[in-house]
């Protein structure tokens, strides 16, 4: 298999817009011919949906949410990043592309990070007109605020809630072409395989998860906007119905999975504070605008606050130990972060932690109450106080907030071109279901900024140009590849209900996540990665034999929907770990504790792991095959990153 990027030639400045001219066009009347599939209404499933819905093509939209607004990108806090230079404080499309490139440890590629900064002003416009209310200055200049990996203010914000004010102007942007009739929204359903015919993916098999009816759906194109695989680690920031099945089932078919191993580690999460705690909480990284990150200098000092025999607010300035203000001066609190979070695990490994469990640091924000007054603080981040409060029942006002890494973004997922295109003809992936823009670890506020480029302004041209040179005849649902993979969703869904074991999913799950985050988490080595590779098929194996799935598969049964998840979480677990393993590098959040600089920061192999590691899937209990992407740096010159 030859993987072709497909970017296009001349200035990296030049090449979208040249691709753009030079992408063959479907004729407005034969738009209405074509029906596109969208699997997903978060940002990037709506937003692509949407605009293809106003193009004139006729789009099939499926969530398994109960409503697009429930979508995951709802989730997000702190903002999004564009190259408006509001600030005048020296951003640029360049410096944007430069950051983004820099703070994935180059492991990105040049033209698709290029195309995201050049577009990402048009994402604010957009979003303005749709009515998004982000924060403004006293003079109406939309405002701005820092984000980590940068020395500019380019994070557009509506508090900490942008991710669920961006998703209500693309969910607007949806419902009036549902009211339009141009897009049917099937709620409810979930994605379990990818029809192909020919080669081409022309259609997907759904369960409705309400009435348990397994269907299938032909179209000309599908595109998949299904998010991330962090519940692969059970304990994350993501919600607990996220996954990665869709995505997954369509690895089974052919496309490959790029990079798994790439996992980012959120650096502001409230700890965690049980044995079964089923989720974790993140706090916004624009927190570290503002607040101050610090351990105790002594041992014997967190082992009191530990005990409760301290107060925080009692340790004097010269008794703590800002560390990452220490260690990078020129960044501080705003280093990227895979950077603070390594740092955090790393204080925390020397004895200094404060939480209970030892796994905490603090989040301080005495001295910026002191220097802007309490309204201040609270007119920017006040319902993240609010809901600190609510899970810790602690005021983050008057007590520094606690935080600990946690899983939260994979910059994994499944390889694309230049057009988002997969190397499965006819399937398109957005969003952080891709693999394509932020290289090794991502930079905070641009997961947003990502999922409404390649759905805005990315896909209505580049599917365009796919169908206008496809001329496939149309496909029923009588086709032979569609009865195949109905009957392959009825077999598997069979399976797990014949099981008949003793423990429930979620035991599976959590012994999944667990061996995970030792063994694949924030720092792996070898010996723990072919340790994990041995476990996680015993697993699988007493999975298939031990699993418990009551009920019966024709009505809502949520223990099935779990059970598919996991079988399909513990076969991406092995390959992630196999990937790991196969990367002998620490780059962005793949820490291998065998690749280190004296000083404990990640040591890139530029001469042997400079590539995309795209894995493809060769068939139950067969070993996958890497094919490398090389990547080639034009414009941004590989260096050991430094924040300090």
């Amino acid at each position: 298999m030859e993987l072709r990027s497909n970017v296009p030639d001349g200035p990296i400045e030049k090449k979208w817009d040249s691709h753009r001219f030079n992408l063959k066009l479907v004729n407005p009347a034969n738009k209405r011919k074509h029906t596109v599939i969208v699997v997903g209404t978060g940002l990037a499933g709506a937003s692509a949906a949407a605009s293809m819905a106003e193009l004139g093509y006729h789009v099939l939209n499926f969530t398994h949410n109960d409503s697009a607004r429930r979508a995951h990108s709802i989730a997000a806090q702190g903002g999004i990043n564009a190259a408006k230079n509001y600030q005048n404080d020296g951003d640029s499309v360049w410096r944007l592309f430069y950051d983004t490139v820099k703070g994935g440890d180059y492991r990105s590629r040049e033209a698709n990070v290029y195309r995201l900064a050049q577009v990402s002003a048009n994402i604010i416009d957009q979003c303005v007109a749709q009515g998004v209310p982000f924060a403004r200055e006293y003079g109406g200049l939309l405002s701005n605020r820092s984000f980590g990996g940068a020395q500019v203010s380019r994070t557009f914000y509506a508090r900490g809630q942008t991710g669920q004010q961006l998703l209500l102007g693309a969910y607007q942007a949806l419902m009036r072409q549902v009211h339009a009739k141009k897009v049917k929204l099937f709620t409810r359903h979930e994605m379990l395989d990818v029809i192909l015919v020919d080669g081409q993916a022309r259609g997907i098999v759904t369960r409705d998860m309400v009435s348990g009816k397994v269907e299938s759906w032909t179209a000309d194109a599908v595109v998949l906007a299904t998010g991330g695989y962090g519940n692969v680690f059970f304990l994350s920031t993501n919600a607990m119905n996220c996954n990665v099945t869709a995505a997954w089932r369509a690895h089974r078919r052919g496309a490959c999975f790029a990079n798994p191993c790439y996992t980012q580690i959120h650096p502001t999460c409230i700890p965690v504070k049980g044995e079964y705690q089923s989720k974790l909480t993140l706090m916004s990284e624009s927190l570290r605008n503002d607040g101050r990150v610090w351990v105790p200098k002594e041992k014997a000092v967190s082992e009191a606050i530990r005990k409760n025999q301290k107060s925080p607010n009692d340790v004097p300035d010269d008794g703590r130990d800002y560390f990452l203000e220490r260690r990078y001066p020129s960044f501080g609190n705003l280093v990227p972060r895979d950077v603070a979070s390594r740092n955090a695990k790393m204080v925390c490994d020397e004895g200094r932690g404060v939480a209970v469990s030892g796994l905490g640091v603090y989040l301080d924000f005495r001295d910026a109450i002191k220097r802007d007054g309490l309204d201040v603080i609270k007119e920017k981040y006040g319902n993240l106080f609010d809901m600190y409060h609510e899970i810790t029942n602690e005021s983050g006002y008057e007590r520094p907030m606690m935080i600990y890494p946690a899983v939260h973004y994979t910059m994994g997922g499944l390889w694309v071109d230049y057009n988002l295109m997969s190397n499965v003809p006819g399937l398109f992936v957005l969003g952080e279901a891709n693999f394509s823009d932020h290289g090794a670890n991502r930079l905070g506020a641009s997961a947003l900024m990502q999922g409404l480029a390649d759905g805005y302004f990315v896909i209505p041209y580049t599917i365009g140009g796919y169908l206008a040179s496809n001329k496939a005849a149309k496909v029923g649902n009588d086709h032979a590849a569609v009865k195949d993979a109905m009957a392959g969703v009825n077999a598997r869904v069979d399976k797990l209900l014949a099981a008949k074991g003793k423990r429930p999913v979620d035991h599976f799950h959590r012994e999944l996540g667990k061996m995970m985050w030792e063994k694949c988490g924030m720092a792996r080595n070898e010996a723990g990665l072919k340790e994990a590779l041995a476990e996680i098929p015993k697993l699988r194996e007493e999975f298939q034999r031990d699993v418990n799935v009551p009920g019966s598969a024709s009505s809502l049964n949520q223990a099935l929907e779990r059970a598919g998840r996991v079988a399909d979480f513990i076969d991406l677990g092995e390959l992630m770990v196999r990937d790991a393993l196969e990367r002998r590098e620490s780059c962005g959040g793949h820490f291998r504790e065998e690749s280190q600089t004296e000083e404990g920061e990640a040591k890139r192999d530029d001469e042997n792991f400079c590539h995309v590691a795209a894995w493809e899937w060769k068939g139950d209990g067969q070993a996958q095959t890497l094919h490398k992407e090389p990547l080639t740096f034009e414009n941004v010159k590989l260096t050991q990153r430094s924040y300090k």
